[in-house]
């Protein structure tokens, strides 16, 4: 049986419970929850040789042991199933980001809806470009928001070429949708940081509590 708490070398590579105790293996990886095992061996060992502690360049003690971690449930049949089903139960559930005030009524909020919309199907589209489309409910879900509150949005950035929809009406980001959200990623801290946190699998709500505790901090000074 998979229990999150059990250890890779005695290190706790897979912590579970708590806000921040879910490591998306497959955005560490940075391959499609679909990809074959013999795709997933791959990635493993190219990563692992980057990241070993022996390499003195980009060697990374606590990314390796992860790294060490998602290869061993994901090679396994049984326990990728145990964690798949964990992890589709925790992507169905709401992305705390939406709920600060940076995405409340007015002007600024829907802007900041727009690029919310944007940076989910961007990384969609990114570990999974076989299957990038995304739904107005599944929308709905990750963001909190009524279809009512996101329609705009939506026809915004189809008007503007961002995204596009597919036959099966979902949602996906275009090339122009990916230049726009990398060229203005950098000047929405809370999305830059939510999405360079899902590059190493870390925590979606940890993006946010540190950039929270970064904003009191200069706050303070």
């Amino acid at each position: 049986m998979f229990r999150g708490d059990e250890s890779v070398n005695g290190a706790q590579a897979f912590p579970l419970g708590g806000d921040d105790g879910f490591v998306d293996f497959y955005e560490l990886l940075q391959i499609s929850p679909n990809a074959e095992t013999e795709t997933i061996n791959r990635i493993y060992r190219m990563l692992a040789a980057r990241y070993h502690p022996d390499n003195p360049e980009t060697g990374d003690m606590d990314l390796f042991l992860l790294l060490e971690r998602a290869h061993e449930i994901l090679s396994d049949p049984q326990l990728r199933a145990e964690y798949d089903a964990l992890r589709k139960a925790r992507l169905e559930e709401p992305l705390s980001v939406f709920s600060l005030k940076e995405f409340a009524k007015g002007i600024d909020g829907e802007a900041n809806r727009r690029m919310g919309v944007l940076c989910l199907l961007y990384n969609r589209r990114r570990m999974n470009h076989e299957q990038p489309g995304v739904s107005v409910l599944e929308l709905e879900n990750l963001m909190s928001f009524p279809r009512e509150h996101l329609m705009f949005a939506l026809w915004y950035l189809k008007e503007k070429g961002y995204i596009q929809q597919d036959e099966h009406s979902n949602y996906a980001i275009s090339a122009n949708g990916v230049d726009y959200v990398e060229a203005n990623l950098p000047k929405n801290k809370i999305l830059y940081k939510l999405l360079k946190a899902a590059e190493f699998g870390t925590a979606r709500t940890a993006a946010v509590r540190d950039w929270a505790a970064e904003e009191e901090q200069q706050a303070a000074r």
